[in-house]
């Protein structure tokens, strides 16, 4: 286990008013099992905050209590400058919420579950049928819309679950593992909808169980094991934290490499590739000094590149598990 305390990666100075979501303190048991023990959350608008976290870890937990969906044994949450408990109107009002298991009716259309979602919204029917239209076309259901939704596939299905959380035009969506079981292309598309939705000014609190999925999408991810955050960054901070990033140096010529391999130290060798490997966390600042130290040495290796640990080691690292689990998280929502 790594310990280093949540939030000091990143300093972060962002006040209440600039954040979407809020959490301090959230403590949250059933029964002798504590789920979530004392975390802090700070999402600052229009941005994608991920939680991670392994089986049963609190993900699920933790957006039933920002969502107001499941009440805190203790602590605070804001969203969108509103407590969930005193506000809960208005954070439900401001939120849009796309869980694990689709809300879509099979039984009826996708237009007929679009306007169901807006008669639910309480818009007019002219107002619904302009919204329906809209989100429709913006996420390429137009040609299905007449058509049952039991007979969508799972990417329709998914953007049709999406499309019903805007109708109402939130501020802030909770999406909860919102790709589990779509093939490699719906998620990519996926992936595409949900950093539109950003750079329209969404906030995007979301769960999964998708490494790269954070990687990619994320610009802050907190790592949730034990009821407690481990850790909390970018994805390049949090892959700072685990050690066997290098930098790898390919030469050309033997005399340059015996020279390098001389001068520098606590390098991996591999005299039949010519290659040397220097630890390094991957910062600029010291891939700067290396190519310093090559200049005024006057030795020209032929290839550098950077490695670093990805997500996978970083959770292997802060949760004991090598991925996180491929089923969904099993806490009773109360």
């Amino acid at each position: 286990m790594l310990n280093r305390p949540v939030g000091s990666l990143c300093g972060m100075t962002t006040t209440d008013h600039e954040l979407a979501i809020a959490a301090t303190g959230l403590r949250k048991s059933y029964g002798d099992k504590t789920v979530l023990d004392g975390i802090d959350i700070q999402v600052p608008a229009g941005t994608i905050f991920s939680l991670l976290g392994p089986n049963g870890a609190g993900k699920t937990t933790a957006v039933g209590i920002l969502s107001t969906l499941i009440r805190a044994d203790a602590g605070q949450a804001r969203i969108a400058g509103h407590d969930v408990i005193a506000g809960a109107q208005a954070v439900r009002a401001a939120i849009g919420v796309t869980g694990q298991f689709s809300a879509v009716d099979g039984l009826i259309t996708g237009e007929e579950n679009m306007l169901l979602m807006a008669d639910l919204q309480h818009l007019s029917r002219q107002e619904g049928r302009r919204v329906t239209a809209e989100l429709l076309e913006r996420f390429d259901l137009v040609e299905a819309a007449k058509k049952p939704a039991s007979t969508y596939s799972g990417g329709m299905k998914r953007r049709l679950d999406i499309a019903m959380t805007l109708v109402g035009d939130p501020r802030i969506i909770f999406l909860d593992e919102p790709t589990t079981g779509l093939d490699p292309r719906s998620r990519h598309t996926m992936w595409q909808i949900i950093r539109e939705l950003v750079s329209a000014g969404t906030t995007v609190f979301l769960t999964t169980q998708y490494l790269d999925e954070a990687d990619q999408l994320a610009d802050r991810i907190a790592v949730l094991n034990g009821g407690k955050l481990v850790a909390q960054g970018s994805a390049a901070e949090l892959k700072r934290l685990v050690p066997g990033g290098h930098v790898r140096l390919r030469f050309a010529e033997p005399v340059a490499y015996e020279r390098a391999a001389t001068a520098l130290r606590e390098t991996v060798r591999d005299d039949e590739a010519l290659t040397l490997q220097i630890p390094s966390d991957g910062s600029q600042r010291e891939l700067r000094a290396i190519l310093d130290w090559l200049d005024a040495a006057g030795i020209e290796a032929d290839e550098l590149s950077v490695h670093t640990p990805d997500l996978d080691d970083v959770f292997f690292a802060l949760t004991g598990s090598s991925v996180p689990a491929q089923t969904t998280d099993k806490e009773t929502v109360r």
